[in-house]
């Protein structure tokens, strides 16, 4: 390495301190939201309350408190279940959707799609009594099926699986016709393998979005033991006394789940997000 040479790469490494600083700080800006829920989770509350951010030895006895105040793994439970069943639906719906309008397109198809994605723009409030009614009226209160529902087909999913379709290689679908497979055939066995990161991307957004719900399962569970996740943190917060510690251990086990999913599958999920095909 020449004198120079080793000169310019030490200006270059001088420039980028500023922006190492920078990222440090938005790092630990990031993460210090979640350092303190775990601490604050082995604390008491009037620990919680004063600014306490090291760890305290109060954990089992946040537990022992939690597990007293509410049915932790009934809701554990619940969610698990319906934000389980909702993925899997959503995705087969959202996915067959999406195929149909990019693979088997046309002008008719198109206009359909842009009423679709006009519905983005109603907010999920203003369609809440509607929904409420017909649930109630079909006898699905307090039921997976009520819960999951609404939610089942959304213009966002839709239009993800729609763009992303979009690489998919046509002339395999030609190819696998002359062979004899079925429509249905070329899409369980061709597209679903070929579009894994997409189903992977999708599944994650929908795994989170239905564990994190909060309104609608407010609306459409009326019975406690119906309840989910966030439902048990509301019911924490709503008292005359907050036990900080309490709650902040009921929020920490509403979050992991959700945070195992997305780190099991975020190279799926940056793909599928950028309209990777494999």
């Amino acid at each position: 390495m020449t004198e120079k040479t080793y000169k310019n790469r030490s200006m270059i490494q001088r420039r980028l301190i500023p922006s190492y600083i920078f990222l440090v700080i938005v790092s630990f800006i990031s993460v210090f939201p979640l350092y303190w829920m775990v601490s604050a989770a082995t604390n008491q509350s009037v620990d919680v309350a004063r600014g306490k951010i090291v760890f305290g030895g109060y954990l089992m006895e946040n537990m022992k408190r939690l597990l007293e105040l509410q049915d932790v793994w009934r809701a554990l439970r619940n969610s698990f279940l319906y934000a389980g069943v909702q993925t899997i639906v959503a995705i087969f719906v959202c996915s067959l959707a999406g195929f149909g309008f990019e693979l088997y397109h046309d002008k008719k198809k198109d206009l359909l799609f842009s009423f679709l994605l006009l519905a983005m723009m109603i907010p999920g409030v203003a369609t809440m009594i509607p929904l409420f009614k017909m649930m109630s009226s079909m006898k699905l209160l307090n039921t997976v099926w009520g819960f999951m529902l609404p939610a089942i087909s959304t213009p966002f999913l839709i239009m993800m699986f729609r763009q992303n379709s979009r690489n998919f290689p046509v002339d395999i679908m030609e190819a696998a016709r002359i062979d004899g497979l079925s429509e249905i055939q070329i899409y369980f066995q061709m597209y679903m393998p070929v579009m894994k990161a997409t189903y992977a991307a999708a599944g994650v957004i929908t795994f989170m979005n239905a564990w994190n719900s909060y309104l609608w399962p407010k609306v459409v569970m009326t019975d406690n033991r119906a309840q989910t996740m966030p439902m048990l943190i509301a019911n924490l917060s709503s008292g005359y006394t907050i036990d900080y510690g309490v709650l902040m251990l009921g929020v920490l086990f509403c979050s992991v789940p959700t945070m195992i999913v997305f780190f099991v599958l975020q190279k799926q999920f940056t793909e599928g997000i950028t309209g990777a095909v494999k």
